[in-house]
């Protein structure tokens, strides 16, 4: 997906984090995230999203999670309003936006079976962080860095379980494209938004950042569990 992914697990026994159980369960994990960038990478020719655009492979042959994640940026586009898309007219179908929060809920699963442990998975500084079978959540000090002051934390969040992202131009420049105009948004800021599943986090995010007031009206009317900060 063209991003660092890291997974951090924490458990109260020494012998649970060196155990065969916590190694099997992160190796599937960073390969569900291996399968996803076979699937979607837009930097990949042989991606099936790349031969899907091209016409070398028949939509109905391509692997059934490019239908799930079609339908999924469907959903996000109607309750965000139209301030989340997975389409840029001459640009075509592009589902980044959506896909790596998607992505790393499929990968987490495989954590959330092993009993003793709490764990966060950080891909490209957006969180998802939770437990395993049988235990209490810990906490993560998530820091927010200032968009305009690089190096300095902001805010600094709490999360336990649930999702967390960041949009914004500062680190990526100008990606963020807003859907209404097709232009890309360069201005100064942030957006995060934090809550039950990453996924709606880096919707949600986006959608902030294309458009501060509207995206929030959005989200307090249509996901009301989700938390934002807008720098």
């Amino acid at each position: 997906m063209g991003l660092p992914v890291s997974i951090h697990v924490r458990a109260a026994r020494p012998d649970v984090l060196d155990g065969h159980e916590v190694r099997t369960a992160v190796g599937q994990a960073f390969a569900v995230l291996r399968r996803a960038d076979g699937v979607f990478s837009t930097w990949r020719a042989d991606s099936d999203l790349m031969r899907v655009r091209r016409g070398d492979l028949d939509p109905a042959r391509a692997h059934p999670w490019l239908a799930e994640v079609e339908d999924l940026c469907a959903e996000a586009e109607q309750r965000t309003a139209g301030l989340f898309s997975a389409s840029y007219g001459a640009a075509g179908y592009d589902p980044t936006g959506l896909v790596k929060g998607w992505a790393v809920e499929q990968a987490a699963m495989h954590l959330r079976h092993v009993r003793g442990i709490s764990w966060c998975v950080n891909a490209g500084g957006d969180l998802l962080a939770g437990t395993g079978r049988g235990t209490s959540p810990s906490t993560w000090q998530v820091g927010i860095e200032d968009p305009r002051a690089p190096g300095v934390v902001a805010a600094t969040i709490p999360l336990r379980v649930g999702g967390l992202a960041t949009s914004g131009a500062a680190a990526r420049g100008a990606h963020v494209v807003d859907p209404r105009t097709g232009a890309s948004i360069s201005r100064d800021g942030s957006a995060t938004v934090w809550g039950p599943a990453l996924l709606w986090a880096d919707v949600w995010a986006t959608a902030l950042f294309v458009d501060p007031q509207a995206g929030e009206a959005a989200l307090a009317a249509a996901d009301p569990a989700y938390r934002s900060l807008l720098l």
